[in-house]
């Protein structure tokens, strides 16, 4: 499930504007995006990660995403480096 390569990956950021930066500024291995975000904060991620040819995989919850990256809020959106 992806929320467990959340747990394996050797380094994660999470947040929608951190992703977008960390795109464009390192080499990310995927992004993780929650479903249930709003999509305009997701559409940016998604736009930027679709022309650095970053696979994307979706998740169903905000929540539980924030939860597996140990913070106590949502996260709509999370960078993964292996």
């Amino acid at each position: 499930m992806s929320y467990e390569k959340v747990s394996q990956a050797k380094s994660f950021i999470a947040g929608t504007k951190q992703t977008v930066k960390a795109l464009k500024d390192r080499n990310v291995n995927e992004v993780i995006v929650a479903d249930d975000a709003d999509p305009m904060l997701t559409a940016k991620v998604i736009e930027t990660a679709e022309n650095m040819n970053v696979t994307i995989t979706h998740v169903d919850s905000m929540r539980k995403l924030g939860r597996t990256c140990g913070i106590d809020v949502g996260a709509a959106a999370v960078a993964l480096f292996y």
